[in-house]
């Protein structure tokens, strides 16, 4: 399993049309195969700070997810909300003993 956290940065004066883009691209994303959840938030400290959180059964999943028609629509919008680059983090859960 892995997961794809993705912190964006937008203009506030996108944000509108940004949550409209990420609602029909979450709505997609969540029945690709391999898929395991797909959540947007927004940081309570700064509004224009948007992360995705994503869980997948394997790296192999994002392969078709990143050519998917809704991830491409996604990023013709995304590309005139962002006020920077954005940062994607692929992490895999340690395995910790808790006993």
């Amino acid at each position: 399993m892995i997961y794809v956290v993705a912190t964006l940065m937008i203009k506030p004066e996108t944000h509108a049309e940004f949550i409209a883009a990420a609602t029909a691209c979450i709505k997609e994303t969540r029945k690709e195969p391999g898929n395991i959840a797909y959540d947007l938030h927004e940081s309570v400290t700064d509004h224009s700070k948007m992360v995705f959180v994503e869980q997948w059964e394997n790296a192999e999943a994002l392969v078709p997810h990143r050519a998917a028609e809704h991830m491409k629509a996604f990023g013709r919008v995304v590309v005139k909300c962002l006020s920077a680059p954005p940062k994607i983090e692929v992490i895999t859960p340690e395995k910790v003993d808790v006993r």
